[in-house]
Protein backbone atom coordinates (compact mmCIF):
# COMPACT_ATOMS: atom_id res chain seq x y z
CA UNK A 1 0.00 0.00 0.00
CA UNK A 2 1.18 3.51 -0.82
CA UNK A 3 -0.23 6.33 1.31
CA UNK A 4 -1.36 9.58 -0.36
CA UNK A 5 0.23 12.75 1.02
CA UNK A 6 -0.97 16.32 0.60
CA UNK A 7 1.39 19.26 1.15
CA UNK A 8 -0.08 22.68 1.91
CA UNK A 9 2.31 25.42 0.73
CA UNK A 10 4.81 23.33 -1.19
CA UNK A 11 6.40 26.58 -2.42
CA UNK A 12 8.13 27.30 0.91
CA UNK A 13 11.48 25.78 1.84
CA UNK A 14 9.95 23.22 4.21
CA UNK A 15 7.30 22.20 1.67
CA UNK A 16 9.88 21.83 -1.10
CA UNK A 17 12.13 19.79 1.18
CA UNK A 18 9.23 17.48 2.06
CA UNK A 19 8.63 16.91 -1.64
CA UNK A 20 12.31 16.14 -2.22
CA UNK A 21 12.46 13.62 0.60
CA UNK A 22 9.13 11.96 -0.20
CA UNK A 23 10.24 11.17 -3.76
CA UNK A 24 12.27 8.27 -2.39
CA UNK A 25 9.77 7.09 0.22
CA UNK A 26 8.94 3.38 -0.21
CA UNK A 27 5.34 3.57 1.07
CA UNK A 28 4.10 7.14 0.56
CA UNK A 29 3.70 9.43 -2.43
CA UNK A 30 2.54 13.00 -2.99
CA UNK A 31 -1.02 13.18 -4.30
CA UNK A 32 -1.66 16.93 -4.07
CA UNK A 33 0.30 20.13 -3.38
CA UNK A 34 -0.81 23.72 -2.90
CA UNK A 35 0.84 27.09 -3.40
CA UNK A 36 -1.38 30.03 -4.22
CA UNK A 37 1.32 32.17 -5.83
CA UNK A 38 2.20 29.40 -8.31
CA UNK A 39 -1.15 27.67 -8.70
CA UNK A 40 -1.56 26.13 -12.14
CA UNK A 41 2.14 25.46 -12.68
CA UNK A 42 3.76 22.04 -12.67
CA UNK A 43 5.85 21.50 -9.55
CA UNK A 44 8.85 20.36 -11.60
CA UNK A 45 8.68 23.44 -13.81
CA UNK A 46 8.32 25.89 -10.92
CA UNK A 47 11.27 24.27 -9.10
CA UNK A 48 13.68 22.55 -11.50
CA UNK A 49 15.39 20.63 -8.69
CA UNK A 50 12.03 18.82 -8.33
CA UNK A 51 11.84 17.93 -12.04
CA UNK A 52 10.93 14.37 -11.01
CA UNK A 53 7.44 15.77 -10.32
CA UNK A 54 6.87 16.81 -13.93
CA UNK A 55 3.19 15.78 -13.90
CA UNK A 56 2.16 17.18 -10.49
CA UNK A 57 0.26 20.48 -10.68
CA UNK A 58 0.34 23.07 -7.90
CA UNK A 59 -3.24 23.99 -6.94
CA UNK A 60 -5.02 26.50 -4.69
CA UNK A 61 -6.20 23.80 -2.29
CA UNK A 62 -5.69 20.09 -1.63
CA UNK A 63 -7.46 18.16 -4.39
CA UNK A 64 -8.65 14.55 -4.39
CA UNK A 65 -8.31 12.03 -1.59
CA UNK A 66 -5.34 12.13 0.80
CA UNK A 67 -4.40 9.93 3.74
CA UNK A 68 -2.31 12.52 5.57
CA UNK A 69 -1.55 16.24 5.22
CA UNK A 70 1.55 18.33 5.89
CA UNK A 71 1.03 22.04 6.49
CA UNK A 72 4.06 24.16 5.67
CA UNK A 73 2.19 27.44 6.04
CA UNK A 74 3.79 30.28 8.02
CA UNK A 75 3.36 30.29 11.79
CA UNK A 76 0.06 31.85 12.94
CA UNK A 77 -1.47 31.11 9.52
CA UNK A 78 -1.16 27.33 9.58
CA UNK A 79 -3.87 26.35 12.08
CA UNK A 80 -6.65 27.59 9.80
CA UNK A 81 -5.31 25.36 7.00
CA UNK A 82 -4.98 22.35 9.31
CA UNK A 83 -8.37 22.66 11.01
CA UNK A 84 -10.66 21.26 8.27
CA UNK A 85 -8.58 18.11 7.87
CA UNK A 86 -8.29 17.50 11.61
CA UNK A 87 -12.06 17.80 12.01
CA UNK A 88 -12.53 15.26 9.20
CA UNK A 89 -10.24 12.82 10.99
CA UNK A 90 -7.41 13.08 8.46
CA UNK A 91 -4.00 13.08 10.20
CA UNK A 92 -2.15 16.39 10.01
CA UNK A 93 1.51 17.21 10.58
CA UNK A 94 1.81 20.96 11.24
CA UNK A 95 5.34 22.11 10.42
CA UNK A 96 4.55 25.61 11.72
CA UNK A 97 4.35 26.59 15.40
CA UNK A 98 0.56 26.83 15.68
CA UNK A 99 0.00 23.73 17.83
CA UNK A 100 3.30 23.56 19.76
CA UNK A 101 2.36 25.68 22.78
CA UNK A 102 -0.33 23.94 24.82
CA UNK A 103 -1.75 27.09 26.43
CA UNK A 104 -3.74 29.33 24.04
CA UNK A 105 -2.89 32.32 26.21
CA UNK A 106 0.81 31.61 25.64
CA UNK A 107 0.17 31.40 21.90
CA UNK A 108 -1.51 34.82 21.92
CA UNK A 109 1.28 36.27 24.07
CA UNK A 110 4.09 35.10 21.78
CA UNK A 111 2.35 35.19 18.38
CA UNK A 112 0.42 38.41 18.88
CA UNK A 113 -3.02 37.02 17.99
CA UNK A 114 -5.62 34.65 19.44
CA UNK A 115 -5.30 30.98 18.52
CA UNK A 116 -7.76 30.21 15.68
CA UNK A 117 -8.63 26.71 16.93
CA UNK A 118 -7.97 26.51 20.69
CA UNK A 119 -10.25 23.50 21.12
CA UNK A 120 -7.83 21.43 19.02
CA UNK A 121 -4.79 22.16 21.21
CA UNK A 122 -5.48 19.29 23.66
CA UNK A 123 -5.33 16.85 20.73
CA UNK A 124 -1.93 18.04 19.53
CA UNK A 125 1.16 15.99 20.36
CA UNK A 126 4.62 17.54 20.25
CA UNK A 127 6.30 15.75 17.37
CA UNK A 128 9.69 14.80 18.78
CA UNK A 129 9.84 10.98 18.71
CA UNK A 130 12.81 10.84 21.04
CA UNK A 131 10.40 12.04 23.74
CA UNK A 132 6.91 11.16 22.51
CA UNK A 133 7.09 8.19 20.12
CA UNK A 134 4.04 6.30 21.44
CA UNK A 135 1.88 9.43 21.75
CA UNK A 136 2.75 10.49 18.20
CA UNK A 137 1.76 7.09 16.82
CA UNK A 138 -1.64 7.36 18.52
CA UNK A 139 -2.36 10.97 17.52
CA UNK A 140 -3.93 12.59 14.47
CA UNK A 141 -2.55 16.11 15.05
CA UNK A 142 1.21 16.46 15.33
CA UNK A 143 2.95 19.72 16.20
CA UNK A 144 6.28 19.44 14.41
CA UNK A 145 9.04 21.00 16.55
CA UNK A 146 10.82 24.18 15.59
CA UNK A 147 14.35 23.76 14.26
CA UNK A 148 16.04 25.64 17.12
CA UNK A 149 13.97 23.84 19.79
CA UNK A 150 14.62 20.42 18.26
CA UNK A 151 18.38 20.88 18.50
CA UNK A 152 18.20 22.50 21.94
CA UNK A 153 15.77 20.03 23.50
CA UNK A 154 17.64 17.01 22.16
CA UNK A 155 20.88 18.46 23.52
CA UNK A 156 19.41 18.89 27.02
CA UNK A 157 16.62 16.30 27.40
CA UNK A 158 18.75 13.54 28.97
CA UNK A 159 20.17 15.94 31.56
CA UNK A 160 16.78 17.32 32.56
CA UNK A 161 15.06 13.94 32.60
CA UNK A 162 17.75 12.48 34.87
CA UNK A 163 17.91 15.52 37.14
CA UNK A 164 21.57 16.19 36.39
CA UNK A 165 21.16 19.97 36.12
CA UNK A 166 19.52 22.88 37.88
CA UNK A 167 16.63 24.81 36.34
CA UNK A 168 18.65 27.61 34.71
CA UNK A 169 19.38 27.07 31.00
CA UNK A 170 21.16 29.28 28.48
CA UNK A 171 20.91 28.40 24.77
CA UNK A 172 23.28 30.09 22.34
CA UNK A 173 22.13 28.97 18.90
CA UNK A 174 23.11 29.63 15.28
CA UNK A 175 21.06 29.05 12.14
CA UNK A 176 21.56 29.07 8.41
CA UNK A 177 19.60 31.67 6.45
CA UNK A 178 17.08 29.17 5.04
CA UNK A 179 15.52 29.11 8.51
CA UNK A 180 14.06 32.53 7.76
CA UNK A 181 11.95 31.08 4.92
CA UNK A 182 11.43 32.09 1.30
CA UNK A 183 8.89 34.83 2.01
CA UNK A 184 11.06 36.79 4.43
CA UNK A 185 11.45 40.49 3.68
CA UNK A 186 14.63 42.57 3.46
CA UNK A 187 17.85 41.90 5.29
CA UNK A 188 18.51 38.38 4.01
CA UNK A 189 20.12 38.95 0.63
CA UNK A 190 23.65 37.72 -0.08
CA UNK A 191 25.13 41.15 0.48
CA UNK A 192 23.30 41.45 3.82
CA UNK A 193 24.36 38.14 5.34
CA UNK A 194 27.74 37.36 3.76
CA UNK A 195 30.69 37.90 6.13
CA UNK A 196 28.26 38.69 8.95
CA UNK A 197 26.88 37.11 12.15
CA UNK A 198 24.02 38.73 14.05
CA UNK A 199 21.79 37.97 17.04
CA UNK A 200 18.07 38.69 16.88
CA UNK A 201 14.94 38.58 19.05
CA UNK A 202 17.12 38.34 22.15
CA UNK A 203 15.07 36.96 25.09
CA UNK A 204 11.94 37.51 22.98
CA UNK A 205 11.78 34.62 20.53
CA UNK A 206 8.74 32.33 20.42
CA UNK A 207 11.00 29.26 20.52
CA UNK A 208 11.91 30.16 24.11
CA UNK A 209 8.60 28.98 25.68
CA UNK A 210 8.61 25.92 23.42
CA UNK A 211 11.98 24.79 24.78
CA UNK A 212 10.92 25.48 28.37
CA UNK A 213 7.58 23.68 27.98
CA UNK A 214 9.06 20.46 26.63
CA UNK A 215 11.98 20.28 29.06
CA UNK A 216 9.64 20.99 31.99
CA UNK A 217 7.55 17.95 31.03
CA UNK A 218 10.53 15.65 31.57
CA UNK A 219 10.72 15.96 35.37
CA UNK A 220 8.83 17.04 38.45
CA UNK A 221 10.74 20.20 39.29
CA UNK A 222 10.41 23.94 38.73
CA UNK A 223 10.10 24.80 35.04
CA UNK A 224 13.47 25.70 33.53
CA UNK A 225 14.30 29.38 33.21
CA UNK A 226 15.43 29.54 29.58
CA UNK A 227 17.51 32.31 28.08
CA UNK A 228 17.51 31.76 24.33
CA UNK A 229 19.67 33.80 21.94
CA UNK A 230 19.47 32.92 18.23
CA UNK A 231 21.98 34.09 15.62
CA UNK A 232 22.04 34.10 11.82
CA UNK A 233 25.25 32.91 10.21
CA UNK A 234 26.22 33.07 6.51
CA UNK A 235 25.37 29.50 5.47
CA UNK A 236 22.29 28.04 3.83
CA UNK A 237 21.44 25.13 6.15
CA UNK A 238 22.18 24.05 9.67
CA UNK A 239 21.39 24.59 13.35
CA UNK A 240 24.09 24.62 16.01
CA UNK A 241 22.78 24.98 19.58
CA UNK A 242 25.24 25.26 22.47
CA UNK A 243 23.42 24.86 25.78
CA UNK A 244 24.70 25.68 29.28
CA UNK A 245 23.19 24.57 32.60
CA UNK A 246 24.57 24.36 36.18
CA UNK A 247 25.20 20.77 37.25
CA UNK A 248 23.73 19.35 40.42
CA UNK A 249 26.31 18.69 43.15
CA UNK A 250 28.27 15.48 42.71
CA UNK A 251 27.45 14.89 39.03
CA UNK A 252 30.50 13.66 37.10
CA UNK A 253 31.40 13.46 33.44
CA UNK A 254 31.01 9.69 33.65
CA UNK A 255 27.45 10.16 34.95
CA UNK A 256 26.63 12.51 32.08
CA UNK A 257 28.03 10.26 29.34
CA UNK A 258 26.20 7.22 30.68
CA UNK A 259 22.87 9.04 30.95
CA UNK A 260 23.11 10.52 27.45
CA UNK A 261 24.01 7.25 25.72
CA UNK A 262 21.30 5.34 27.55
CA UNK A 263 18.65 7.99 26.80
CA UNK A 264 19.23 7.80 23.02
CA UNK A 265 20.03 4.10 22.84
CA UNK A 266 16.93 3.34 20.74
CA UNK A 267 16.67 6.67 18.86
CA UNK A 268 17.46 6.10 15.17
CA UNK A 269 17.95 9.79 14.38
CA UNK A 270 19.79 11.14 17.43
CA UNK A 271 23.36 10.07 17.98
CA UNK A 272 25.64 10.93 20.89
CA UNK A 273 29.14 11.70 19.59
CA UNK A 274 32.51 11.94 21.34
CA UNK A 275 33.71 15.12 19.64
CA UNK A 276 31.89 18.42 19.00
CA UNK A 277 29.84 17.99 15.79
CA UNK A 278 29.76 20.35 12.81
CA UNK A 279 26.62 21.47 11.01
CA UNK A 280 27.95 19.86 7.81
CA UNK A 281 27.89 16.49 9.54
CA UNK A 282 24.08 16.55 9.30
CA UNK A 283 23.56 18.46 6.04
CA UNK A 284 20.75 16.94 4.01
CA UNK A 285 19.85 14.13 6.41
CA UNK A 286 17.49 13.60 9.34
CA UNK A 287 20.13 13.14 12.04
CA UNK A 288 20.69 15.19 15.19
CA UNK A 289 24.19 14.88 16.65
CA UNK A 290 24.55 15.54 20.37
CA UNK A 291 27.74 16.12 22.34
CA UNK A 292 27.82 16.67 26.10
CA UNK A 293 30.81 17.85 28.15
CA UNK A 294 31.34 18.75 31.80
CA UNK A 295 33.12 21.96 32.78
CA UNK A 296 34.22 20.62 36.18
CA UNK A 297 36.01 23.83 37.18
CA UNK A 298 32.77 25.79 37.02
CA UNK A 299 30.18 23.07 37.66
CA UNK A 300 28.52 23.47 34.26
CA UNK A 301 27.13 21.10 31.69
CA UNK A 302 27.81 22.18 28.10
CA UNK A 303 25.69 20.27 25.58
CA UNK A 304 25.62 20.76 21.81
CA UNK A 305 22.87 19.81 19.37
CA UNK A 306 23.45 19.98 15.61
CA UNK A 307 20.96 19.28 12.82
CA UNK A 308 19.80 20.38 9.36
CA UNK A 309 17.05 22.95 9.94
CA UNK A 310 15.15 21.86 6.80
CA UNK A 311 15.33 18.12 7.53
CA UNK A 312 15.36 17.05 11.21
CA UNK A 313 14.34 20.64 11.96
CA UNK A 314 11.33 20.60 9.59
CA UNK A 315 10.45 18.32 6.66
CA UNK A 316 12.42 15.23 7.64
CA UNK A 317 10.97 15.36 11.15
CA UNK A 318 7.51 15.67 9.58
CA UNK A 319 8.09 12.50 7.54
CA UNK A 320 9.44 10.69 10.62
CA UNK A 321 6.23 11.65 12.43
CA UNK A 322 4.15 10.58 9.42
CA UNK A 323 5.80 7.17 9.50
CA UNK A 324 4.83 6.73 13.15
CA UNK A 325 1.24 7.90 12.60
CA UNK A 326 0.76 5.53 9.64
CA UNK A 327 2.40 2.58 11.38
CA UNK A 328 5.37 2.51 9.01
CA UNK A 329 9.01 1.95 9.98
CA UNK A 330 10.22 5.14 11.67
CA UNK A 331 13.21 5.39 9.33
CA UNK A 332 11.29 4.85 6.06
CA UNK A 333 12.50 7.22 3.36
CA UNK A 334 14.96 8.93 5.73
CA UNK A 335 17.83 6.54 6.27
CA UNK A 336 20.53 8.39 4.33
CA UNK A 337 23.98 9.85 5.01
CA UNK A 338 24.71 13.55 5.15
CA UNK A 339 25.96 15.51 2.12
CA UNK A 340 29.62 16.39 2.49
CA UNK A 341 31.40 18.66 1.88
Amino acid sequence: MSYRVGIINVTGFAGMEAARLLWGHPQAHIASVTGRSLAGQKLGEAFPHLACYEDLTITDGIEGEVDIVFSAMPTAASAASCEPFVRKGIPVIDIAADFRLKDPAEFEKWMGQPHPAPDLLPQAVYGLPELNRAAIAASRLIANPGCYPAASILAMAPAFAAGLVESQLIVDAKSGISGAGRATGGGYSYSDVNEDVSAYKIANHNHQPEIAQELAALRKAPAPRVTFVPHLVPMTRGIHATCYAPLRAGVTDSDVQGVYRDFYRDAPFTRVVDTPPHTKHTQGNNMCLVHAAVDSRNGMLVAIGVLDNLVKGAAGQAIENMNLVLGLPQTAGLDMPAIYP
